[in-house]
């Protein structure tokens, strides 16, 4: 994905036959030109949140169409609620998210995929987003 960083290391939850890829990263490291396709604020204080769900149980892993929703808190517990955007690319399958946040905050993600009867797992992990 064009939208990835080597900044930010991708991390990978497996629950049954699906592999979910998430990360979180500072919108800065997206290029103006892939914030403009996809509507994407680029900011200091704007984060993003990228979650693909791949089917391990089928041959070339294909990223599968998820119902996906969520929430990031800090650590003072206000709640954003995360509006995902399905970004498809070819045959990739990607959900992002923008989260404001302040320097030096810890953000906490719960996050809510489903896929048909095959999947429904909440996701939680956090990140600390600088300044920069």
């Amino acid at each position: 994905m064009a939208m990835t960083s080597t900044a930010q290391a991708e991390q990978k939850q497996q629950v049954g036959n699906f592999d979910i890829h998430y990360m979180a990263l500072n919108s800065t490291f997206i290029t103006p030109e892939i914030a403009k396709t996809y509507g994407i604020e680029r900011s200091s204080y704007n984060g993003l949140v990228n979650i693909t769900v791949l089917n391990t149980s089928q041959d070339e892993h294909p990223a599968v169409p998820v119902e996906i929703s969520g929430i990031a808190n800090n650590l003072l517990d206000a709640r954003i609620t995360l509006d995902f955007k399905e970004i498809r690319e070819g045959n990739s399958i990607y959900y992002i998210a923008e989260v404001p946040y302040r320097d030096d905050q810890e953000v906490n993600f719960t996050i809510a995929i489903k896929y048909g009867k095959q999947l429904n797992t909440s996701l939680k992990f956090k990140q600390k987003f600088y300044v920069d």
